[in-house]
């Protein structure tokens, strides 16, 4: 079967299936196995660089606080063709974060042999899970999926079980900087699932951009930073947008040094089967429990300048 994924989150659906052979065109943001999908045909390009743009300035261009995020993306028709695809995965719930839906659907309209196009659109943590069964199904590898869900269901229970009966930390997290972006849809439910307690979202919501006065007012024992694209470096770069922000020494999170930068793009904006890596990246965040691998540097650091003789977890 020949794929091409129009979203990075599906991308990952299809590597957790060990289908990546099977891939033959992705997105300029698809980079997940590293040195697996680099040399698949890229079929999509942004209309602006963000490497060279504040985050003021990318929300600007995708739409400011409306997030309407209108041609973003330019998808290679041409290449498309060239490629003949059996099965088109693309998304429909946010245009900011890859082609959307209704573009796919006009391109591939044109095609003389129509791939079937499967929208993906999960909103909460049973969804993402869920995906992954429905795109086993489409590809033919039912099995497959089967197992993968009882690894990933398994190593879940793994982190509610490291967890329980802790003190549960009020825990807000923020998905973008200028302005300031609650994280929502799954988000909220990891943080649960590692024995937090959310602020600022509930699970599944599709967040709106959020006055610094109302995150203040939270007061959260922990501050999660993890805007969406961004590694942690580049959020860090930026830091200075929330530490300058008026009461933000003053906030508990960070009075005790307890303000993380995550990376957003591999466990936390996509909603893939990476997003279990992140409750278990979490669990060492929020109660320095090891649950899985080792958390990384790269997966997790304290924002430099925080109480960096805080202890860890609760």
């Amino acid at each position: 079967m020949r794929i091409v994924s129009l979203l990075p989150a599906a991308t990952d659906l299809v590597a957790e299936l060990g289908l990546v052979g099977d891939l033959v065109g992705r997105t300029h943001e698809c980079d997940w196995p590293p040195g697996e999908v680099a040399g698949v045909p890229v079929v999509t390009r942004a209309e602006f660089d963000a490497d060279r743009l504040s985050s003021r300035e990318i929300s600007e261009a995708v739409g400011g606080a409306a997030h309407r995020g209108s041609s973003l993306y330019t998808l290679d028709a041409e290449r498309l063709a060239e490629l003949a695809p059996d099965v088109v995965l693309t998304q429909d719930l946010c245009d900011v974060c890859a082609v959307s839906y209704t573009a796919v659907s006009e391109t591939v309209r044109v095609l003389d042999a129509g791939p079937r196009v499967v929208s993906l659109e999960p909103r909460t943590l049973p969804d993402v899970l869920d995906t992954l069964t429905h795109v086993g199904a489409v590809l033919g590898v039912q099995d497959v999926a089967a197992a993968r869900l009882r690894e990933l269901r398994a190593r879940m229970a793994a982190v509610t079980a490291a967890v329980a009966g802790r003190p549960k930390p009020r825990v807000a997290a923020v998905e973008w900087l200028d302005p300031l972006w609650p994280a929502g849809h799954w988000v909220p439910e990891q943080i649960g699932l590692a024995g937090g307690e959310p602020l600022l979202a509930a699970p599944g919501e599709h967040t709106k951009a959020m006055e610094w006065a109302a995150v203040r007012d939270t007061r959260p024992d922990v501050i999660l930073v993890l805007p969406c694209g961004f590694a942690p470096e580049r959020t860090e770069s930026e830091a200075s947008l929330l530490t300058s922000l008026p009461g933000w020494s003053d906030l508990p999170a960070v009075r005790s040094g307890r303000v993380w930068v995550l990376d957003g793009p591999a466990y936390f904006n996509r909603p893939g089967p990476r997003v279990v890596r992140g409750a278990e990246v979490l669990a060492w965040v929020l109660h320095g429990v090891a649950v899985g691998a080792p958390v990384t540097h790269a997966e997790a650091r304290r924002l430099p300048g925080d109480a960096d003789t805080a202890t860890t977890g609760d």
